[in-house]
C-alpha cells in the first residue's frame, strides 16, 4: 500500500500477556459490571474517571508507557468530550451534525497544523477504544427491541447488506484493489461504517492501515450525507417512514440516524432506528460468515487449512470483541430485569460514547487526507464511493418496497 495511514507507537519491551481482543472484553466487561454495580458519573470528570482508569490499566498489559500514555490519554478524552460539547449546540443539533464529526475533526486539524508529539502518539490507539467501545455497545442491543421493531425492518436490513455488500466487493474487484480492503470497504459500507469495519478486520486479521484508511474515508463521506439526505427526504415531499427507512439503511452511525431521522418527523425517526438496530445486529453475524470464508480461503499461497484444523482456524481468526458484543447483548436481553436495563441505559451509553470519541479523535490525529487520495492511486476511495452511491439507490428502492405500503402493511 502506497503511504501509510496510520503510525503506530513502538511496543514495550514486555510480551503481551492478552490480547487486544481480549483485553477489549475484559475491560469492557468490567466497564459494564461497574455500571451494574452502581456506578452513576454525575458529570465529565466522574465519567473520565470509570472510564479511563481502567483503559489505563489494560494500555499497561498491551505494553503501552504509562509515563506517556496517561497525559495522551488524558488530552484524548478532553478532546472526545470538547466534540460532545460542540454536538450539543444548537446549530449543529439543528444539521444533525454528531460528535463523531467534530472528534474527526478536531483530530484533523490538530494533525494538519502541528507535529503530533511521541507522548501523544503513545495514546493513538483507535482499535482499542472502539473494540471496547463494541462491547459496550452489546448493552445497548436488546433482542427484544429488535423483534418489537417488526420483520420489515429485519429483511431490508439483509436485503440491503447482502446485495451492497456483494456489488461493493465485486466493484473492489474490478478496480484492482486488494482482498484485504476490498472486504474491510464493502463491509463499512453496507452493515454499519466503523463499527463493521472493526469487527471485520479482526475476522480477517488484516492490515490496521487500511483499516485506518477506511474508517476516516466512512467518516469523511458521512459528513455531507447526513446534512444533505434528511433535506433531500423532505425537498422531494418522501412519505415519513420511507424517508426513514432510507437513512437508517445508509447512515453509518446510529446518532446520525436518529438526527437524520428527527430532521424529518417521529415516524421518519424510528423506523430509520428500527433498520439500524437491526444492521448493527448483524455485526456479530456477519464476522463469523467473514471469519469462516477467510480461513477457507487459506493462506495468500492458496493453500487451505486442513479440514481437522478448520474450527480451530475459525476460532482463532474469530474477532473476540465481536465475541464480547454479543455476550453482552445476550446478557442485558435475557438475563436482566427490564427495570436494571433501562436505569443503566443512559451511563452505558456516556460510556461508549466517550470510547467512541476518543477513537475518532485519535483517527483524525492519525490520518493524512493526502493519503487517502495517494493510497492505491486512489483506487480505494473510488471503489468506496461507488459502492456508496449503489448503497443509496438499493436503500432507496428497498425503503419505499417495505415501508411504501404497496407490497407490505405499514406497522
Amino acid at each position: 500500500m502506497q503511504g501509510d495511514v496510520t503510525s503506530y507507537p513502538a511496543a514495550a519491551s514486555q510480551p503481551l500477556r492478552l490480547g487486544e481482543d481480549w483485553l477489549s472484553v475484559v475491560i469492557g466487561g468490567a466497564l459494564i459490571a461497574c455500571v451494574l454495580a452502581g456506578a452513576r458519573p454525575a458529570g465529565p470528570l466522574q465519567l473520565a474517571a470509570l472510564v479511563l482508569v481502567p483503559i489505563a490499566i489494560g494500555a499497561l498489559a498491551l505494553g503501552a508507557r504509562l509515563a506517556a500514555f496517561v497525559p495522551g490519554v488524558l488530552l484524548i478524552g478532553a478532546l472526545g468530550w470538547l466534540s460532545q460539547v460542540l454536538a450539543g449546540l444548537p446549530m449543529a443539533a439543528s444539521l444533525g451534525l454528531e460528535y463523531v464529526i467534530f472528534a474527526l475533526a478536531i483530530g484533523l486539524a490538530i494533525n494538519h497544523t502541528v507535529r503530533v508529539p511521541a507522548w501523544l502518539r503513545e495514546a493513538l490507539r483507535t482499535e482499542y477504544y472502539i473494540k471496547t467501545g463494541l462491547v459496550v455497545l452489546g448493552a445497548s442491543i436488546l433482542f427484544d427491541e429488535i423483534a418489537r421493531a417488526g420483520l420489515l425492518g429485519i429483511a431490508q436490513a439483509i436485503v440491503v447488506v447482502l446485495s451492497v455488500w456483494s456489488f461493493s466487493f465485486w466493484l473492489c474487484k474490478r478496480l484492482g484493489v486488494d482482498d484485504e480492503f476490498a472486504t474491510m470497504l464493502s463491509s463499512a459500507v453496507s452493515i454499519c461504517g466503523v463499527s463493521a469495519a472493526i469487527a471485520t478486520c479482526g475476522a480477517i486479521q488484516g492490515d490496521r492501515r487500511k483499516l485506518s484508511y477506511v474508517t476516516s474515508l466512512v467518516l469523511i463521506v458521512a459528513m455531507p450525507m447526513m446534512i444533505v439526505m434528511p433535506w433531500i427526504a423532505r425537498a422531494v415531499g418522501m412519505p415519513e417512514m420511507v424517508a426513514g427507512a432510507w437513512l437508517g439503511g445508509t447512515l453509518d452511525t446510529s446518532a446520525a440516524v436518529v438526527a437524520g431521522g428527527e430532521l424529518i418527523g417521529e415516524a421518519a425517526r424510528d423506523v430509520a432506528v428500527v433498520v439500524k438496530l437491526s444492521q448493527n445486529a448483524l455485526i456479530g453475524v456477519a464476522a463469523f460468515v467473514l471469519t469462516i470464508w477467510w480461513a477457507m480461503k487459506g493462506t495468500a499461497e492458496g493453500a487451505a487449512p486442513a479440514p481437522a484444523a478448520s474450527l480451530s482456524v475459525i476460532w482463532e481468526r474469530f474477532p473476540k470483541f465481536v465475541f464480547g458484543f454479543m455476550v453482552a447483548s445476550l446478557v442485558f436481553s435475557f438475563l436482566l430485569d427490564r427495570g436494571t436495563v433501562g436505569d443503566t441505559r443512559p451511563v452505558i451509553t456516556a460510556v461508549r460514547t466517550m470510547l467512541f470519541a476518543m477513537a475518532f479523535v485519535s483517527i483524525g490525529l492519525e490520518t493524512s487526507l493526502t493519503s487517502l487520495v495517494r493510497t492505491d492511486d486512489g483506487r480505494p476511495a473510488l471503489a468506496f464511493l461507488g459502492g456508496q452511491a449503489f448503497n443509496v439507490v438499493v436503500t432507496l428502492v428497498a425503503a419505499y418496497a417495505f415501508f411504501g405500503g404497496t407490497l407490505f402493511a405499514l406497522p
